[in-house]
């Protein structure tokens, strides 16, 4: 069963690309391409046995992984094992990690309405700015990271041998040690993105009942190699996926409106106000001042909410057309909101992982 999943996948990407070409996307078709370095491999209802107090896995398929512990925070006891559809063993820099699949139907988050709904224009200065005006910090895990990045980059060249690489042999050990410093320092920082941006959707979410937001190709947006960096660093498909899932998980409203022109057109009037992206404050004709990324957010929310049908009448200050506006600060909702980011990860660091 691990060779047909692994073969499922390869089909996967043939059947993408394939389609792909029939629908003639512009770009890149996502031409499949062999995989030599698996992390991973997966199985499915057989090639692994738990133990009786579910603490261990054995692998019985005869290729030498036999017996392994799991250290972890879930409890399997609480499943049977016929909901337990897929196991994957998966490499990461600072370990193995296995993770089980299990078939059960999510719980229902059910929250009292706020009526209140929100605005977010996400960019580089701020994480995101709402259309109450508030401004989330951008934290820069990347940036702050940097320098010790450089430093642990510098480490594994100096170990680095073109002479072993000449003769094909294999680099020393202290070579592979200074690479898995490294990569664990990068997997820290991927982490701490994941982290935040999850924080972050869960706040907003639970702070209102409809959010809106603008439909961004990053994929696009990184092709400017000046922004690049601050872009990924960003983080900002990973909010919106968290967005999109906990409003999915509790029942709340998530809009995504098209990006054009939310910055340039005036949010108390609607005339187009030409603007390059060094100019940080909207100044219109008929007297509106505001913060460039604030205007944006108005015109987002006003966007969705049009999307939606509702015809209520917005006023420019603290309050929108749903009721008294709110802050998306995560100092000023309940702390229950954000008390452990963890519990909605898919994936612990002690070897669990619950689909």
């Amino acid at each position: 069963m691990a060779r047909q999943a692994a073969a499922e996948r390869a089909w996967a990407a043939i059947k993408r690309f394939f389609d792909n070409c029939k629908a003639k996307i512009p770009g890149k078709k996502g031409y499949p391409q062999f995989r030599k370095h698996g992390r991973s491999v997966e199985y499915k209802t057989s090639g692994w046995k738990l133990s009786e107090n579910r603490k261990a896995i054995t692998f019985t398929d005869k290729k030498g992984i036999g017996k392994l512990k799991l250290i972890g925070t879930y409890e399997l006891n609480y499943y049977q094992i016929d909901q337990i559809k897929r196991v994957r063993l998966v490499k990461r820099a600072d370990g193995y990690y296995c993770q089980f699949v299990i078939q059960i139907d999510p719980p229902k988050v059910e929250l009292e309405p706020t009526n209140r709904a929100v605005g977010l224009d996400v960019g580089l200065a701020a994480f995101y700015t709402d259309s109450t005006g508030y401004a989330e910090p951008n934290p820069k895990f990347y940036r702050e990271g940097e320098k010790r990045l450089k430093k642990l980059q510098r480490r594994l060249s100096r170990k680095y041998s073109k002479e072993r690489k000449k003769n094909k042999q294999p680099q020393s050990s202290n070579y592979h040690k200074a690479r898995n410093r490294l990569a664990r320092q990068h997997l820290k920082i991927s982490r701490q993105r994941e982290e935040h941006a999850k924080k972050m959707a869960r706040c907003v979410i639970q702070s209102n009942d409809l959010v809106a937001y603008e439909d961004l190709k990053v994929r696009n947006l990184v092709k400017n190699h000046c922004l690049a960096k601050s872009i990924n660093d960003a983080g900002w498909y990973q909010f919106r996926q968290w967005v999109e899932r906990f409003g999915q998980k509790m029942g709340k409203v998530t809009i995504a409106v098209p990006p054009q022109y939310t910055s340039q057109e005036c949010s108390k009037c609607g005339n187009i106000v030409k603007k390059s992206l060094s100019t940080r404050t909207h100044k219109c004709a008929c007297g509106c001042e505001l913060d460039r990324d604030f205007n944006a957010a108005i015109n987002i929310l006003k966007r969705g909410l049009s999307t939606v049908g509702h015809t209520g009448t917005w006023v420019n200050d603290d309050l929108n057309a749903w009721g008294e506006g709110t802050a998306t600060k995560t100092g000023e909702i309940l702390s229950w909101q954000v008390r452990s980011a963890n519990q909605e990860s898919p994936c612990m660091t002690t070897g669990e992982c619950q689909e």
